[in-house]
């Protein structure tokens, strides 16, 4: 990253390895014992166990752009008030390994960044100057709402709409109220598009019926 991504309040100064001008790969060559190992090793149990990880993989793959874990992924310290984030000029998706501490928070972190790569991979996103775009892809993220009951659907929204608000100002200098309209203007659509998931996963439960019906979705054709 130049200096200039910084100045422009892209929120490159939450990711400080981000700005020294080198890209890297996540490779593992820290000993056993620092946050890079255990990140990785956290890492690597998301993608293989994570029942919305493992779809969203699958989907990227599907649509041309599969998700290699060494080039991809990339553990870095951050800023104390982030966990991760995805960086579009350089396809990377960063984990915070000094904020990570717990394979649920990873589990969470991994699935909010490849939802910004699926979009990134589907949709000509502009990251950098369309607002726009970034609050819709904020508005998908519900994985961090879990609520089991349809009843309290209205709750679950406004935490949806609350986190896309707050993760957009993390990330852009734009006052509350330009966020908050940004987001009410897009959210609707947004937050209505569940691809690739078929629908709102409420929990791993819906996660796994998710993962099945995607991973089984061609058997029907295969067996005409």
């Amino acid at each position: 990253m130049d200096e200039s991504k910084q100045e422009e309040g892209l929120g490159y100064e939450l990711f400080p390895e981000r700005s020294s001008g080198r890209s890297r790969k996540g490779a593992i060559r820290e000993s056993l014992f620092t946050f890079s190992h255990k990140c990785q090793v956290m890492l690597t149990f998301a993608m293989e166990t994570s029942p919305y990880a493992k779809l969203l993989l699958g989907a990227m793959k599907s649509s041309g752009c599969k998700v290699l874990k060494d080039r991809h992924f990339s553990c870095e310290d951050c800023d104390g008030t982030v966990s991760g984030g995805f960086d579009a000029a350089s396809s990377q998706i960063v984990l915070c390994q000094n904020n990570i501490h717990q394979q649920s928070h990873m589990n969470r972190v991994v699935t909010h960044e490849l939802i910004h790569a699926f979009d990134h991979c589907r949709a000509h996103v502009d990251w950098f100057n369309n607002y726009r775009h970034l609050a819709c892809s904020e508005s998908q993220l519900h994985g961090f709402c879990l609520y089991s009951l349809p009843v309290i659907e209205l709750f679950f929204q406004e935490c949806v709409r609350g986190r896309a608000v707050r993760s957009i100002l993390a990330v852009r200098k734009i006052s509350r109220e330009e966020a908050e309209k940004i987001v009410d203007e897009v959210f609707d659509s947004c937050f209505n598009d569940h691809a690739p998931f078929g629908r709102i996963p409420h929990g791993n439960t819906d996660a796994k019926f998710a993962y099945r019906e995607y991973a089984n979705r061609d058997r029907y054709y295969a067996n005409l």
